[in-house]
């Protein structure tokens, strides 16, 4: 069974940090791109950032480039964000995917919940 964990979202004040983790298990890991997006409520879900199947490679939505990185560990199946400098804008749920090289299949976690208060 595919799934795709997300963890690591709660509270942080406004200037805080906090570290989302995406646990991947049920395919080769190492063969997909990893994307994090987020949707807050009443709008549609927005990329945040990805990173490539070797790790070598990062894209990063301006809202948060300078804020967020972006890493995983192969050989773990485990891709984290770390985001710095939380903004009120940035509450959201935030959900990882999974992209095969081809574009398909992808894969979607269940999401988890980052609020951030000013």
């Amino acid at each position: 069974e595919v799934q795709l964990v997300e963890s690591g979202g709660g509270l942080a004040q406004a200037g805080g940090s906090l570290r989302l983790s995406c646990a991947a298990s049920g395919f080769t890991f190492r063969d997909y791109v990893i994307g994090w997006y987020r949707q807050a409520p009443g709008k549609e879900r927005e990329f945040v950032a990805s990173i490539s199947s070797a790790g070598g490679a990062t894209t990063f939505a301006d809202s948060v480039r300078g804020r967020f990185t972006i890493s995983r560990d192969n050989s773990r199946d485990t891709v984290y964000l770390q985001m710095n400098g939380l903004k009120p804008e940035d509450t959201a749920v935030y959900y990882c995917k999974g992209i095969s090289l081809g574009g398909s299949p992808y894969y979607w976690g269940q999401g988890t919940q980052v609020t951030v208060s000013s």
